[in-house]
């Protein structure tokens, strides 16, 4: 088992860059964050409009099904319109990819073992080497062959090995602008994989939990396995895999990342867990500063403590936060406590606080 070092995260491991549209992936850029929809490819409004909505919540990256010639069609007018680079997710025809090419995708997920012969993959290979498009290679733990699977079982050692094989046929073809995932459903399989293909590969890496779950466990599921592999220094680029709205996805993407001190969006919430000595109702006052939150993009550090034990300390190293006390509670900005109120004005003060704060240091302008 791989062990994550003791203290902080890892020096991230030097990879190849890759360019998806205006985004970098890899080479030391931002770890970028990525979603697919669930539309009908083949519905173009309904597909732009949940892309937007992503790009909206942050989402750099968004892939694509293209199941068939209609939905490959469909990349035509969805393609232009698109806040975000476009990738296109094919499986077993490879006019699809060529299509998918044709109509400006800025990448490809296809793995040459599933899209027929050697010829076909190459002349996929030339034409995206022609447009500067790069391929991801996915090795999925559900997927995997019969072969590999009879040589190594369902095992991390199987993952790294199915994906080297397609990256070879890739390489021997002279293309090698690639992307690489090695997912796994089970946690410690996954970790253990992209360990092992961090070691033996320079191109930038893809990673997921595969089939994570529903919003809830999946959250969990997503944030232990991505977590613990970007604490080894290992990634370039993330997919949270929820059954849950893509929004979702994007929403946890940041929270990982945020949580490792490696990118963030939005407020950084600090809330205590509240217990007996809370003389407020700190869980309710906790939920509706998040709920109230959720409006703001700006990386604003906001604390909500209960009581007197942490809750001067830990509002004093936020940007913003309030610590409660019997019926009351006071507000600090920047260290300094800037007002003393009731219970029932807290919110309210803090709100107008963070609003100030996104204008004059990230010049967001909020709302009401």
């Amino acid at each position: 088992m791989i062990e994550i070092p003791a203290r902080g995260v890892a020096l991230r491991t030097e990879t190849r860059q890759v360019r998806v549209g205006r985004v970098t992936i890899g080479g030391g850029a931002p770890i970028a964050v990525q979603s697919m929809t669930v539309t009908d490819t083949r519905d173009v409004d309904a597909t732009l409009a949940q892309i937007y909505q992503l790009a909206a919540e942050g989402c750099e990256i968004v892939r694509l099904a293209v199941p068939d010639r209609e939905a490959a069609a469909a990349l035509r007018e969805i393609v232009p319109r698109s806040p975000t680079p476009v990738v296109a997710d094919i499986h077993f025809d490879y006019r699809l990819a060529l299509a998918a090419l044709e109509a400006g995708v800025h990448k490809l997920r296809l793995n040459p073992g599933n899209i027929g012969s050697r010829e076909r993959t190459r002349i996929v290979a030339r034409a995206a080497r022609e447009r500067g498009v790069p391929i991801r290679i996915g090795a999925n733990i559900g997927s995997l062959s019969k072969d590999t699977l009879r040589r190594f079982g369902p095992t991390a050692d199987a993952l790294v090995e199915s994906a080297l094989e397609d990256v070879k046929v890739l390489e021997d073809l002279d293309f090698t602008d690639i992307v690489i995932s090695v997912k796994a459903s089970e946690v410690p399989m996954a970790i253990d994989a992209y360990t092992l293909l961090s070691q033996r590969v320079r191109y930038p890496l893809h990673v997921g939990i595969t089939e994570a779950g529903t919003l809830g466990p999946g959250t969990v599921k997503s944030a232990v396995g991505i977590g613990a592999i970007l604490a080894l220094g290992i990634g370039d680029t993330i997919r949270v895999s929820l059954a849950a709205h893509p929004v979702e996805e994007v929403r946890v993407a940041y929270q990982i990342l945020s949580s490792l001190g490696l990118r963030r969006r939005g407020v950084q919430l600090v809330a205590c867990p509240s217990c007996g000595r809370a003389e407020v109702d700190i869980i309710a006052i906790a939920q509706e500063v998040e709920r109230r939150l959720a409006q703001i993009r700006s990386p604003v550090k906001v604390a909500v403590m209960g009581c007197a034990v942490n809750g001067p300390g830990e509002a004093r190293l936020a940007d913003l936060g309030i610590a409660c006390g019997r019926g009351m509670g006071l507000v600090f900005r920047d260290g300094r406590i800037v007002a003393s109120l009731p219970e029932e004005q807290l919110v309210d003060a803090l709100m107008e606080h963070v609003a100030v704060v996104a204008r004059e240091k990230y010049g967001e302008e909020t709302g009401p």
